[in-house]
């Protein structure tokens, strides 16, 4: 009888945080005619969330550095604006990862036209597979230039001016690579790891300013540049990368999008996402009470969950060296 008490008041308990949750989590934003910068906006994710954020009737502007990919991608963005307007899309071509100042410079041209961005979106990246040894001394370096100095020097020139405001939107676009490390991303996965330290300082920092920051945890999804990865990634990258599957640009930038507007700090797609936000959550910041509740309840039970995961990942270590032995011994 009381185990049935216990548990009903249990149930009550979640409800009521799960009803609760959303009048103590941070006000929703509109997209529409919000000006939406998005980095890597010339393919994989990154055009994705473009798409989405224009089919909200936003401003959008992408960033990368191949001018002809960004004047393609131009074009296909503005054909899903309720009007086909072009203008409603503009691009610019930068390195993001070199010259600060040309960054700013870039940026404050954009916001000549679109006004003030109310929405940063850090998606540029890549990912250079390979084991730690056979990777150059140079990879490191560009992993960090690129994954890291971009979202840094990006962030940067929008920041003053959302303070100024009180208001505004950044995501950081790392990796389920940037919450575990795995054999083959020495150098992809520390570069993902530095984008959370520098999230966590940076939104309570910015807190005050009524400014919320999401950091997202992608998958590996289906992309220009997963397909790229691919050619040089070790086996026994591809057979634990394959474990959490693969999925589609259009659903990982939904979630992305989605939780931005909700001024989420986490953002993680299918249920192996969610297990590693709630397992890996630490002292990162809790957008809503349930969120925080269920961290509580369940880091304890994904910790054993983690563990049996481990174990799978370093046999396929363990064999995909043995197979390898093997077949020098028979040469």
């Amino acid at each position: 009888m009381w185990m049935w008490i216990i548990l009903a008041s249990f149930i009550a308990f979640i409800l009521i945080l799960y009803l609760a949750s959303p009048l103590l989590s941070p006000p929703l934003v509109e997209l529409k005619d919000a000006h939406v910068l998005v980095t890597g906006g010339s393919s994989g994710i990154g055009k994705s969330l473009a798409i989405l954020a224009v089919k909200s009737g936003a401003k959008v502007t992408i960033v990368a550095r191949n001018k002809d990919r960004l004047l393609e991608a131009q074009h296909d963005i503005s054909s899903h604006t309720n009007n086909g307007n072009k203008e409603q899309v503009q691009i610019v071509s930068v390195d993001l990862s070199s010259d600060f100042e040309e960054v700013q410079k870039s940026f404050s041209k954009a916001e000549s036209t679109f006004g003030p961005i109310q929405f940063l979106i850090n998606c540029a990246g890549t990912s250079i597979p390979g084991r730690f040894e056979d990777l150059p001394i140079s990879t490191f370096q560009k992993m960090l230039d690129i994954n890291y100095m971009s979202a840094v020097h990006a962030t940067r020139a929008v920041i003053k001016g959302m303070k100024s405001r009180c208001e505004g939107r950044i995501v950081f676009v790392s990796s389920q690579a940037g919450q575990l490390g795995l054999c083959g991303f020495t150098s992809y996965s520390a570069s993902k790891f530095a984008l959370r330290g520098l999230a966590e300082s940076l939104q309570m920092e910015i807190t005050p300013y009524n400014i919320r920051l999401t950091l997202a945890f992608p998958p590996d999804t289906n992309t220009p540049g997963f397909e790229e990865e691919q050619k040089t990634k070790p086996e026994e990258t591809k057979l634990i990368s394959e474990t959490s599957g693969l999925f589609s640009p259009e659903k990982v930038a939904q979630t992305i999008l989605d939780d931005t507007v909700r001024g989420r700090f986490f953002s993680s797609v299918g249920l192996d996402g969610w297990m590693l936000s709630n397992l890996t959550c630490g002292f990162s910041p809790s957008t809503s009470l349930m969120e925080a509740v269920q961290q509580v309840l369940f880091m304890g039970s994904f910790r054993i969950v983690s563990i049996f995961y481990l174990n799978h990942f370093d046999k396929i270590v363990k064999e995909c060296k043995l197979r390898r032995d093997a077949e020098l011994k028979n040469r």
